[in-house]
């Protein structure tokens, strides 16, 4: 099946950013290089943040008719932070799925806090992931699922089978999976409660941001 240049604008950057997270544990900590992989998250906010502004034209849903209003926006930050404390408290033994193939702890050879790599994860997890993963996850595969011609569907108008199908396989590339389920799932009715993909990216970056913050004052960087 072929798929339009709406669809692959949403897929080609988040493509790119599993990619390069693939290279990263893909990398030794130690390799013949002398390369830290921990800096390839920087690369994210390069090529990842240079696929979203080439195609950015083209996402018609994030233009400035489609701006959320104070409610909205109030109601999303509320809904980023109540998958934030779940978010953290869903990590039991058994709502993991294997363990993290690219652990990051940003600390120094000597144990100090390393704070340019922290600076780097954290927009990236905020300011880049939000954008990119909800551009893929409900603005194209929950849509898509409704329907292959997905640019025409109102995600008002996307039923339940949508919503838990691409819930699943957001799932599937989380470790915390009962955590994934919940965001994905919180993410996903928010969007189309509101039928503005801007309510899903605003939780999404107070719930990654939020971490982060949490993550650092806490040194849970199992969270990371």
């Amino acid at each position: 099946m072929s798929l339009s240049p709406a669809a692959w604008a949403r897929i080609v950057p988040f493509a790119l950013f599993m990619l390069l997270l693939a290279l990263r544990g893909a990398i030794p900590e130690t390799n013949a290089w002398g390369v830290d992989p921990r800096w390839i998250y920087g690369l994210n906010l390069l090529v990842v943040g240079g696929a979203l502004a080439w195609y950015w034209r083209g996402y018609g849903e994030l233009s400035r008719q489609n701006r959320p209003t104070l409610r909205e926006v109030g109601l999303s930050v509320i809904a980023g932070l109540v998958v934030f404390g779940l978010w953290i408290s869903l990590d039991a033994p058994w709502m993991r799925l294997g363990e993290a193939t690219a652990a990051f702890v940003p600390t120094t050879p000597d144990g100090r806090v390393d704070w340019p790599l922290i600076a780097i994860r954290w927009i990236g997890a905020a300011l880049l992931v939000p954008v990119m993963e909800e551009l893929f996850w409900r603005s194209f595969l929950m849509r898509w699922i409704a329907s292959p011609q997905f640019e025409t569907v109102d995600p008002r108008q996307v039923g339940g089978r949508a919503v838990m199908i691409s819930t699943f396989v957001f799932m599937l590339a989380h470790t915390l999976w009962l955590a994934a389920i919940v965001a994905g799932a919180a993410y996903a009715l928010l969007y189309r409660w509101t039928g503005k993909l801007w309510c899903a990216v605003i939780a999404h970056a107070v719930t990654n941001g939020v971490l982060g913050i949490w993550v650092v004052y806490s040194g849970r960087w199992e969270f990371w």
